[in-house]
């Protein structure tokens, strides 16, 4: 008995530890869960359509405990809330009921480009004094933007919406809190919309390994997000947005496997 269970946890560790370390950097920089998760599985082996199926069911639970987290410890810019989440989960259920029509791969090459140029930018602001702090103005089209290729393009939400604020002004660790707590909303919502068409997917090992690892590290990522300085948190945005777009975008020329 202890045999078999030691056996079945050597099994699914490895996907736990991509779950934790795709959050940790998901929650403290309030994008590339998706990104980061889907990459690491594909590195250990697993399948695209089945890594790409439980990233998408584990991260309606991941995002729930991280908006739980990013909330208690005050991260979260209400007014922020209320003129994102609208847009936002609008934009996704669109995206995800003409999925099968409009082929998002088509322009996500360009965006992945515009991404990356965006966070070499942020990138050389964190290490010059990040703009004056200021409401952000660019809102309801930045939601349903986000939402739309976030449904349609398999991801987006945290790098589009999450830089664009942060380009306006809004604060960083309350864009991140923000961000991250009206993406359980839209996750939940694309879910749906893909339940309701396209039926249930079982879970897998993976699944349950990504939950696992993403539920522990929520809240470790909403903790440094409350702590991390605004100069670094500019620059980690920006490095990491950088690096996830080129390598998209490497992987859509040809150059990456």
């Amino acid at each position: 008995m202890i045999d078999a269970l030691t056996a079945h946890f050597g099994e699914i560790l490895p996907f736990i530890l991509v779950g934790f370390g795709a959050q940790m950097v998901d929650g403290a920089l309030g994008m590339a869960y998706g990104v980061i998760s889907s990459t690491l599985l594909l590195t250990l082996g697993v399948p695209p359509s089945r890594a790409s199926a439980s990233v998408h069911v584990a991260e309606t639970f991941t995002t729930a405990v991280s908006a739980i987290s990013h909330i208690l410890h005050k991260n979260v810019d209400w007014k922020l809330f209320s003129k994102l989440i609208i847009p936002g989960v609008l934009g996704g259920v669109t995206g995800a009921y003409v999925l099968s029509n409009i082929d998002g791969a088509v322009i996500k090459p360009y965006i992945q480009a515009y991404l990356a140029a965006i966070g070499l930018y942020l990138v050389w602001r964190g290490f010059h004094l990040p703009p004056k702090q200021k409401d952000p103005k660019w809102v309801t089209p930045l939601g349903l933007t986000g939402g739309f290729m976030d449904a349609t393009g398999g991801g987006g939400w945290g790098p589009i919406v999450t830089s664009n604020l942060l380009l306006q002004g809004s604060s960083p660790r309350h864009t991140i809190g923000t961000v991250n707590t009206v993406e359980f909303f839209l996750t939940l919502s694309i879910s749906l919309t893909f339940l309701i068409h396209l039926g249930w997917q079982a879970f897998t090992t993976y699944t349950l390994g990504l939950l696992i690892g993403g539920v522990l590290a929520a809240p470790v990522g909403a903790m440094l997000a409350k702590h991390i300085p605004p100069r670094l948190l500019f620059t980690a945005v920006g490095f990491i947005l950088t690096l996830t777009s080129i390598v998209g975008l490497a992987k859509y020329l040809g150059y990456i496997g």
